[in-house]
């Protein structure tokens, strides 16, 4: 089999970030891009922990799928299975670049938020006991102090 593309980024050189980790043309002639919100350095660094990951997910969901300007291209919200960031997917053509204070918001939401953690219910979800608030609060202020504060090169775009 071919190797996917994701798989081909070295990891071992990869830092935290929002990328561009590829373009899906459909039948209809959307395009949809899907970001990779790198949380952490692969392989260098702690994954984060999937409670945290978890409760992040229903969070930044809530939030990217009512906010005023993005919730209508708003397609998927959700954590990678190395547990060291996130994927957005967004209907349309977009830069790294394009999303920077989209994912300051986000992150200002996810960092700030206190209450019941939205769809932590048995009836809305189906492992509603396995979340960790103040973990996914403590991973969105360290991204948003140490990356999005001030997004460099190696932070927009992959590494050749």
């Amino acid at each position: 089999m071919e190797k996917i593309p994701s798989f081909t980024i070295d990891h071992c050189r990869l830092e935290p970030g929002i990328f561009v980790s590829r373009k899906d043309v459909t039948a209809s002639g959307d395009v949809i891009t899907t970001f990779d919100i790198r949380m952490t350095r692969p392989n260098r660094e702690p994954a984060l922990d999937p409670r945290a990951l978890h409760a992040m997910e229903h969070l930044a969901a809530t939030f990217l799928r009512n906010h005023p300007q993005w919730a209508p291209k708003v397609i998927y919200w959700g954590p990678m299975g190395c547990c060291t960031g996130n994927y957005l997917l967004l209907q349309g053509d977009y830069r790294s670049a394009d999303i920077i204070e989209l994912m300051r918001e986000t992150m200002e939401f996810v960092a700030g938020y206190e209450g019941e953690v939205p769809g932590a219910m048995p009836r809305d979800c189906g492992n509603y006991s396995y979340m960790d608030l103040p973990a996914a609060r403590e991973a969105a202020r360290r991204y948003l102090d140490e990356i999005l504060s001030s997004p460099g090169e190696c932070n927009l775009n992959y590494p050749s």
